[in-house]
């Protein structure tokens, strides 16, 4: 093993390495091949791929990643959706959207628990405003609070190896998931955005700004054990609600 520095984000510069996983070989082929074309340094990323809702699978991947170095970030993004409400739940998907959503991310910090303590790393997990409030997704939604409270308990357990661990908290991101119920309904944005005091959606690179923050020493070396809404204040209250309750004119 060398000391070259790894960056590692699941479901996908101050690294020497950033490792993509994901289970779809050809989706990270995709990928590499944007950063290409985007003018990248694409030698400096590499590709792995994995199930992280099974363990064996996690470790095998471990192997791979840490033969090539330390593991200085961890960002847990992986992540989806697939039963809107409790009244369609079945426990068989209840336990496939836990299992995505929150038992992974648990595999993939345990799997680069030390190499984060020999770094004093950063572990930057994507949640999501489900996890706050009520909007629907009840698996995903429990999982995702699950996963802002394991942030926690990272932050408290190993801060006294420096390592830090936060969150980001999107709220609806113009992603593929989104872009292909776009295509059912292609006013779904318009009618998201209503509930949006900034009046418009997240985009990908909104997170990403958020993430390279959080995971940035120089920058958040005092942050830990925080959850950011990257949400155009979608959490922070309602406009219509704050009218009625105030009678003021001014919401």
């Amino acid at each position: 093993m060398d000391n070259r520095s790894i960056a590692v984000v699941t479901g996908g510069q101050m690294h020497d390495i950033v490792f993509l996983v994901d289970i779809d070989y050809t989706k990270l082929l995709k990928i590499l091949h944007e950063f290409k074309e985007g003018g990248s340094h694409e030698d400096k990323f590499m590709v792995c791929v994995c199930d992280i809702t099974k363990e064996e699978e996690v470790a095998g991947m471990a192997n791979t990643v840490s033969s090539h170095g330390h593991v200085r970030t961890l960002i847990n993004n992986a992540g989806a959706t697939r039963v809107g409400s409790l009244g369609e739940m079945t426990p068989t998907v209840w336990q496939q959207e836990t299992s995505l959503n929150l038992n992974a991310a648990f595999f993939c910090f345990h799997v680069f628990e030390e190499s984060l303590k020999k770094t004093k790393g950063s572990v930057v997990n994507i949640v999501s405003v489900n996890g706050l409030s009520v909007f629907g997704n009840p698996a995903y939604s429990a999982a995702k609070a699950g996963l802002i409270h394991f942030t926690k308990s990272i932050a408290v357990e190993y801060g006294k190896f420096g390592l830090r661990a936060n969150c980001v908290a999107p709220g609806t991101v113009r992603t593929g998931a989104w872009k292909e119920k776009a295509a059912v309904n292609p006013g779904i944005f318009d009618e998201a955005k209503k509930w949006y005091p900034l009046k418009r959606q997240i985009e990908p690179e909104d997170i990403a700004i958020a993430v390279a923050f959080l995971a940035n020493n120089e920058m958040a070396g005092a942050i830990t054990g925080i959850c950011m809404p990257v949400d155009c204040r979608l959490i922070a209250g309602q406009e219509a609600l704050a009218r009625t309750f105030s009678e003021s004119e001014n919401y």
